[in-house]
């Protein structure tokens, strides 16, 4: 029997879903699109609320609000919705993920940025950096903050986490990504 985790429906959460055996289970561009599909599908019936998200190869990341539906049911639904294309797509069988997602409660506003910063460094934060510039990554929000003109997903809000940047920084989506580039403080999925 597995344990009902204690869901607060004012707090963004940390979320981690990994590829089973840490395999590769977002293997191509099709595979990106086809996993925002599925966070846009349940986005559509069971709103929430996303400050950033990076999409890797074996793993995703997402900092997320729940509106008003626990975020199981959410996460259930975009990693059920996933599995199924993807048993479909590479005749797989069986379970792709290592188990059930990891979702970490964040607290306080500077949680917020250092959890948000991780997230989008991601993709450089690798022993072989997968871009030299992080607004090249097109499977994260950041993209979205660096290019404030380009049209973002509908669950993505650019505009609350540059209001949690400390003084003496603009409260600019433009210095919250030198906060990024800036930041490289731990989270707790680098303790474990």
């Amino acid at each position: 029997m597995t344990r009902r985790r204690n869901f607060n429906p004012h707090s963004y959460y940390h979320v981690i879903m990994r590829g089973n055996n840490r395999e590769a289970i977002f293997k191509s561009h099709e595979d990106m699109v086809e996993l925002m599909r599925a966070v846009l599908h349940v986005y559509d019936r069971y709103p929430f609320t996303v400050l950033a998200y990076c999409f890797m190869s074996n793993h995703y990341h997402i900092l997320i609000k729940p509106t008003k539906d626990p975020l199981s049911k959410i996460m259930a639904l975009i990693n059920r919705r996933y599995s199924d294309s993807y048993s479909k797509r590479y005749n797989h069988v069986g379970r792709i993920y290592q188990k059930r997602y990891f979702a970490k409660e964040v607290r306080s506003r500077k949680g917020l940025l250092v959890v948000s910063s991780y997230i989008h460094r991601n993709p450089i934060n690798t022993k072989k950096p997968m871009v030299d510039r992080l607004e090249a990554y097109p499977y994260s929000s950041y993209p979205f903050y660096f290019h404030e003109i380009k049209e973002s997903p509908q669950f993505l809000d650019q505009n609350f986490l540059k209001d949690l940047l400390p003084p003496p920084m603009e409260k600019t989506n433009q210095a919250y990504c030198q906060y990024c580039l800036e930041s490289r403080e731990l989270v707790e999925e680098d303790i474990k």
